[in-house]
C-alpha cells in the first residue's frame, strides 16, 4: 500500500490542475506539443490515491496524519 503523504488542500489543488489540463487537451486545437496536456493525468492520479512518489523521494508530506 502507498503511504499517504498528500493533504486535503494539496489533493484539491492537484485535482483541479489535473482536470483543467485534461479538459484543455480536449478543447484546444492540436499542435506539436498538444499531447503535453495529457500530463494532467499525473496530478489527478496523485490526488485520487493521496500519495505522491516525488514527495516520498524528497521526504515531504502535506498530510497532517502520520501514517
Amino acid at each position: 500500500m502507498l503511504k499517504q503523504n498528500v493533504g486535503m488542500i494539496d489533493r484539491v489543488l492537484r485535482a483541479i490542475v489535473g482536470v483543467a489540463l485534461i479538459l484543455a487537451y480536449f478543447f484546444t486545437t492540436g499542435g506539436a506539443w498538444h499531447w503535453l496536456y495529457l500530463l494532467g493525468i499525473i496530478p489527478l492520479a496523485t490526488a485520487v490515491v493521496s500519495s505522491c512518489p516525488l514527495y516520498t523521494v524528497l521526504g515531504l508530506s502535506t498530510c497532517p496524519i502520520k501514517t
